[in-house]
């Protein structure tokens, strides 16, 4: 077996940099001894493979990065590969994720506490899943009481859907005429019963009886269409 063609299928394997300390011990052991892979050889070895994949006949190449050594595509690919994952990352977009998504982009900045108030059910799982894919982000704390942290869409939530501003956004057939309105219906719900414990548990925990949340999601129709994650 070939030692270039043994390092290099050690470094396609790899999810991380692999380390020349790392490859040393490897080709320790007593069934790659044969090698005789010192920390010099390896070096002229790593030192041919930046060299050949330098070439503009692979899309990717071997990279000194983090204290070790790794296999990445070339920044000219870059625009390439980007497409590809933001299209995978759209198909895992539930419809839980994208009402939610849709609620915080026309009522930002927004608290948790109000998405759960409108859509009428826990949506912890979902904010989640959209921070992760840092579609929202933190807006600061409103002046309610308790301080809850507000959510806003974030600048790439805008290269996600392929708009300029969220004026681009579609616009909505029914909206409240007075904004204020909403905003003092929701603080009276929850002036009315003062929040407990428990009682922040059922809201959390409340399933709409149809099983439809009643919004309509402002965002394109097919991301809906797409297989739902699970919701909790």
């Amino acid at each position: 077996m070939n030692l270039t063609l043994a390092v290099e299928s050690l470094l396609f394997a790899s999810e991380s940099p692999v380390k020349l300390a790392e490859l040393v011990k490897i080709f320790a052991h007593e069934e790659l001894v044969h090698f005789g892979a010192d920390e010099l050889i390896l070096q002229e070895t790593l030192a041919s493979l930046i060299s050949k994949y330098s070439s503009d006949a692979y899309a990717f190449e071997v990279r000194e990065i983090a204290g070790g050594y790794q296999f990445l595509t070339k920044p000219a690919y870059g625009l390439v590969i980007r497409t590809l994952l933001v299209e995978k990352d759209r198909k895992r977009l539930s419809r839980a994720s994208l009402e939610t998504l849709s609620i915080i982009a026309y009522r930002q900045p927004i608290s948790k506490a109000e998405i759960e108030y409108i859509r009428g059910v826990n949506c912890e799982y979902a904010m989640q899943k959209l921070l992760e894919k840092q579609l929202i982000e933190a807006a600061g704390r409103s002046d309610a009481p308790g301080k809850p942290m507000l959510y806003r869409t974030s600048a790439y939530f805008m290269e996600y859907f392929g708009i300029s501003s969220l004026k681009d956004l579609p616009k909505l057939q029914e909206i409240p005429a007075d904004e204020e309105a909403y905003h003092e219906q929701f603080r009276n719900e929850f002036r009315e019963e003062p929040e407990t414990e428990n009682q922040f548990f059922n809201i959390r925990n409340t399933e709409p009886e149809t099983g439809d949340p009643g919004y309509e999601s402002g965002l394109p129709e097919r991301e809906a269409e797409l297989p739902e994650e699970t919701q909790q």
